[in-house]
């Protein structure tokens, strides 16, 4: 991870593809958390410096992840997480029709752990996905997301049913050869610092392997 900034408040790290944002059952050691609250704690196991989880990304998305230094500040950031924004670079296979738009739906899990939409508010919880094509090459869109709601895999069932899965998505999408890794990023946050309220944006820049897809 890069830090990418740090005060008394919050801490914001650019995460990797491939490292976990909390732990699982079958991983409790390298994580976004574990790591981080090692770095707080500055090699003393027995320090009262902890870090609080305010959101996640998926362990093969990369990108802006927030993390709080206190109760309270995990609490307020939060409680304003629906009004922060959120902005994400995915590369999909295809060219979209519509270059420009917005996904909705309800989306429900299943007990395979798989998120689908079903019909309406009864089933799921409403899930809102703006989207804008950036770039297109003879097999891959660019696309800039705006995530209006943060359903559990929104981005990448959103983009799936709509026939443009998320490059490197075996879950939703298809198996590939040549393909080693989500292309999916969190690009950048806006919020709402927990102490001052003063709006401050965090942007880390889509990998390299993004460019590549697209050439």
């Amino acid at each position: 991870m890069t830090i990418l900034f740090e005060d008394r408040d919050i801490i914001v790290v650019d995460k990797v593809s491939g490292l976990l944002t909390m732990s699982t059952e079958s991983e409790r050691e390298k994580t976004a958390y574990s790591l981080l609250t090692n770095y707080v704690r500055k090699g003393v196991h027995r320090s009262r410096n902890r870090i609080f989880i305010v959101h996640r990304l998926d362990r093969d998305t990369s990108g802006v992840l927030v993390f709080a230094k206190s109760e309270d500040a995990k609490r307020y950031l939060q409680d304003e997480w629906h009004d922060f924004k959120k902005t994400y670079y995915a590369v999909v296979r295809g060219a979209l029709v519509e270059k420009e738009g917005v996904i909705t739906s309800y989306l429900a899990e299943n007990k395979a752990y798989k998120v689908f939409s079903v019909k309406g508010p009864e089933q799921g919880k409403f899930a809102s996905t703006g989207y804008k094509v950036l770039r297109e090459s003879q097999r891959f869109s660019l696309l800039e997301i705006d995530l209006h709601t943060g359903r559990k895999n929104q981005i990448r069932v959103h983009l799936a049913e709509k026939g443009h899965s998320v490059v490197g998505d075996e879950k939703y999408g298809i198996k590939e050869k040549g393909v080693n890794r989500l292309a999916l990023h969190a690009t950048a946050i806006t919020l709402s610092h927990p102490h001052t309220h003063q709006l401050m944006t965090f942007e880390a820049p889509a990998p390299e392997y993004f460019r590549i897809l697209m050439k």
